[in-house]
């Protein structure tokens, strides 16, 4: 018989305190502290891209485009994280006593890799929908051309979408802009090896 030894539970307090003083960033998971994997060249590239092609073409809009280093809080689930990209509509709404956790995203992009592919499509979408402001959620293939987003309608429910067009574009319903696959995909370089497999 196994005996299985149950995996010590932190509190907030203990999670924020090793944040400050560890050189790698972690998810907080409803008691569990989970260290998080370097991104490869591919996933920073396409993380650089988004930020440059969202801040040019939200400009003019009341919009503001993060990157993985601010942490996201979703509250109902207990959940500290750290979304490749972020876009927050207005001010944004910080964690109580925190200026580096935010609560209020409305579109969300994943930059998606073999390890987290299944969390990011999963769970992590489940945890995002419980966000009152959120209303995309766009998941990016590194390994070759593909997009996936998902839309909320005013009705509350959630339409699917995908592309692996070269020429494609990306529309942000919620945001009232585009951006080019070219301009995602910029400088990335495939693995024909990797190729459709996430």
């Amino acid at each position: 018989m196994v005996v299985q030894i149950p995996s010590r539970l932190y509190s907030i307090e203990e999670y924020f305190a090793l944040e400050e003083t560890t050189d790698y960033r972690s998810e907080y998971r409803d008691g569990e502290i989970v260290p998080m994997t370097g991104g490869s060249i591919n996933h920073n590239q396409i993380v650089v891209n988004l930020i440059i092609a969202l801040t040019l073409a939200l400009k003019e809009q009341d919009h503001h485009v993060y990157a993985n280093d601010l942490r996201l809080w979703i509250p109902r689930y207990r959940q500290h994280t750290y979304p490749d990209v972020l876009i927050i509509k207005g001010t944004p709404i910080f964690e109580e006593r925190r200026t580096d956790t935010v609560l209020n995203p409305c579109i969300i992009f994943e930059v998606l890799s073999k390890s987290t592919s299944s969390r990011d499509r999963g769970d992590k979408f489940t945890y995002y929908r419980s966000i009152p402001q959120f209303q995309e959620y766009i998941l990016i293939d590194q390994y070759q051309i593909h997009i996936e987003q998902f839309s909320k309608t005013p009705e509350g429910n959630w339409l699917f979408s995908e592309s692996d067009a070269e020429d494609g574009v990306l529309t942000l319903v919620s945001a009232n802009c585009q951006i080019s696959h070219h301009q995602i995909y910029e400088r990335v370089q495939f693995d024909r090896n990797e190729q459709n497999i996430i």
